[in-house]
């Protein structure tokens, strides 16, 4: 069922050119702070599935700040000590309610894609969804300009968000 989720997800990316910004050579500096954050509920598998796209050297130099370690996601020594960290990173900037109830995300797993990390999380047991309660203020503490688009999708049903500092909540309602 991910695997399904994620490959018809980086499909409708790469169709759509939504995301020119992220198409940049490797590790140099870019004009743009932008991520994406992709939620989908799945109502016959009970289901949220969540992937993030993040600037790597981003993404590396506030896990580098918040651990206050040397961290190379294109090389990581240690892969388990990483995975910590991205998980707990993730979950203090990412938190989800559904119908008012918090959402505990588990990490799947991350993948590199040109300059940028997919960050993939779930959870599972969620009853039927009428409300999605969204905080996210990834990456706000390196870079004020950042920007975070959040897309929700139920069912056949897709809204989403733009969300700029100091804006880090987001309700939607199916």
């Amino acid at each position: 069922m991910f695997i399904s989720f994620l490959s018809r997800w980086l499909l409708l990316i790469s169709i759509s050119g939504s995301i020119p910004f992220f198409m940049t050579s490797a590790r140099h500096t870019h004009p743009y702070y932008v991520s994406v954050t992709e939620i989908e509920y799945s109502p016959p598998e009970r289901e949220i599935q969540i992937a993030c796209k993040i600037f790597t050297d981003d993404f590396e130099y506030v896990l580098k700040e918040q651990y206050k370690t040397k961290v190379d996601i294109y090389h990581p020594l240690n892969k388990q000590e990483l995975h910590k960290q991205i998980t707990g990173y993730i979950q203090k900037h990412l938190q989800l309610k559904t119908d008012n109830q918090a959402v505990p995300l588990q990490f799947i797993g991350f993948e590199i894609e040109g300059e940028a990390t997919w960050c993939y999380f779930s959870a599972g047991s969620i009853p039927p969804v009428k409300k999605i309660e969204i905080y996210n203020d990834l990456l706000y503490e390196y870079k004020k300009e950042q920007v975070n688009i959040v897309h929700t999708k139920i069912g056949q049903e897709r809204k989403s968000i733009r969300l700029t500092y100091p804006k880090t909540n987001a309700i939607f309602s199916f």
